[in-house]
């Protein structure tokens, strides 16, 4: 039988993995993962993405050893470092999961097939995660998606025959030098708090969340930095593979029955803030398809009539002040600090950040995508780039949502414990002015005042919205961004009545603190 290439690409794991299973039951299998150098220049990417991914390939190394194989690295780009594993080689047949990234890994997989149909190269592509490839319909994809979640995961195979260039023994090796380091200049200068990679992590971070860390999730989910310890924390793990998609599915569902079997409020409670979580991975999956059917998302507006829109107002100035937390908003320069250090920050901040800056800056969601994307350790193309079109206003599907940065402040971060901990050029600064410390008679020398008055920027942004959103045939584009990306049922997660939700503890802060952020 020739040689089985299994080709990991964002799936580091061995549970769950139809590629390596299939290929296992024809032939020597080959595990390869490629250090692509021009991915790692894009603009997208960072040494925040790399730490991640090293941790992962290390972890997937381990196991593979346990297995008596090991994980072949090559560096190079796609498809030289195929053209000359054929010629070392020979004949082989290449399998991976169809991967939904950014513009360059498609373009990479559309050269790497053409090259493929000309060498006689079998490549074999199987789903991923409950995304659909040529979906004909949207009206079909939710319950294809289910349909997918309800099958039985796939073990880790008992017996796998290596093909001889990867069992050897020493240290995981990149064409016979060692991987590189997290500090390689390919990937930039390392970020000092990356959250740990790999499997065995990921299903720590799982159990965690499923014991313990979820039971005030819907409860903290849109409050800073209380938000770390009790979202799931798991978006990295999914975007790089280390866990399947529906392991998680299958598992929490399987919790949410547990705590219903006590029949008792607390539990009855606690299984609706899982239930809650569940119908945000049916969410994560809808938002990776839409970029599966329309890859241009990630350059394109959604909906045509707001092309030009923001392109020639881009304020560099603007743009500075957003990316370096120094707008003169305290919750809005907090988060973005705390993104600089952390990788992470909850989906309501992350949602508040773009909006300001779509709206309140006039600054194109083109600029600043890219720059958000180097900062999230948990970067997914497909959830990204849609939710910045939709932050920002140019999906012509979703409504106009605009953050007061002021409001929300107050909301989430009543006392300023968040602010204080980011900002400390505010940590003095009084309660009953930390959220706006411009109305102090001598504010703050080294905090700048407010980059734009929000109130203004907001109703200029709305005119100059509702001037796109009325022109020429905008209904009927709109509608034709529905069928072919919108949404066609509700979520299924369960609501809970206030009664049955869970109580506020008396002070979450003072819990034991989470790893990625306290």
């Amino acid at each position: 039988m020739p040689l089985q290439i299994v080709w990991f690409k964002r799936d580091l794991r061995l549970e769950d993995h139809a590629p390596l299973q299939a290929a296992v039951a024809r032939g020597p299998v080959l595990p390869l993962y490629v250090i692509e150098p021009a991915l790692w220049r894009e603009p997208d990417v960072s040494s925040r993405h790399w730490q991640f991914t090293r941790d992962s390939l290390v972890d997937l190394d381990t196991q593979l050893r346990e297995l008596g194989g090991a994980l072949h690295v090559m560096t190079g780009e796609i498809p030289d470092v195929f053209i000359s594993l054929f010629n070392q080689q020979g004949p082989f047949e290449l399998w991976s999961h169809e991967e939904t990234g950014n513009g360059w890994t498609f373009a990479r997989d559309l050269r790497l097939a053409a090259w493929c149909r000309e060498s006689g190269i079998r490549w074999h592509e199987l789903p991923a995660n409950g995304v659909v490839r040529r979906l004909r319909s949207r009206d079909t994809w939710s319950a294809e998606r289910d349909r997918v979640m309800r099958q039985p995961k796939i073990p880790v195979p008992t017996q796998i025959r290596f093909a001889s260039a990867t069992a050897r023994a020493g240290d995981l090796t990149t064409n016979a030098t060692p991987l590189p380091s997290i500090d390689h200049p390919m990937f930039g200068a390392p970020t000092p708090r990356v959250q740990t990679g790999g499997r065995r992590a990921g299903l720590k971070v799982l159990e965690s969340f499923l014991e313990d860390r979820s039971r005030y999730y819907m409860r903290t989910i849109s409050k800073p930095g209380v938000s770390a310890r009790h979202c799931s924390r798991l978006s990295a793990h999914i975007a790089y593979g280390t866990l399947s998609v529906r392991e998680i599915v299958q598992t929490t569902e399987q919790r949410i029955g547990e705590l219903e079997a006590r029949r008792d409020a607390a539990s009855d409670a606690w299984a609706g803030q899982l239930a809650a979580f569940a119908s945000r991975l049916a969410w994560r999956c809808h938002f990776v398809q839409k970029l599966e059917q329309q890859p241009t998302i990630e350059t394109r507006c959604m909906h045509p009539a707001f092309e030009g829109m923001r392109e020639n107002d881009f304020r560099a100035d603007f743009f500075d002040a957003w990316c370096e937390g120094r707008t003169g908003y305290p919750l809005i320069d907090a988060c973005m600090r705390s993104l600089h250090v952390n990788g992470w920050i909850t989906f309501r901040m992350r949602a508040m950040l773009v909006a300001f800056a779509s709206y309140h800056l006039w600054l194109d969601w083109r600029r600043t995508a890219p720059f958000m994307a180097k900062l999230f350790t948990d970067y997914e193309p497909g959830i990204h780039y849609s939710q910045f079109q939709m932050q920002s206003g140019v999906t012509g599907i979703n409504a106009v949502r605009m953050y007061n940065p002021v409001k929300q402040s107050y909301d989430h971060d009543p006392e300023g414990r968040f602010i204080r901990r980011y900002l400390p050029e505010l940590r003095d600064v009084p309660e009953e002015f930390i959220h706006e410390p411009w109305l102090l008679d001598q504010p703050p020398r080294d905090y700048p005042p407010p980059i734009v008055e929000h109130e203004s920027a907001a109703c200029l942004a709305r005119q100059r919205m509702t001037t796109y959103r009325h022109g020429e045939d905008f209904r009927a584009q709109a509608a034709a961004v529905h069928r072919k990306l919108g949404s066609r049922s509700k979520s299924a997660g369960r609501s809970k009545s206030a009664e049955q939700r869970p109580r506020k503890p008396k002070s979450i802060d003072q819990q034991i603190s989470f790893t990625f952020e306290d």
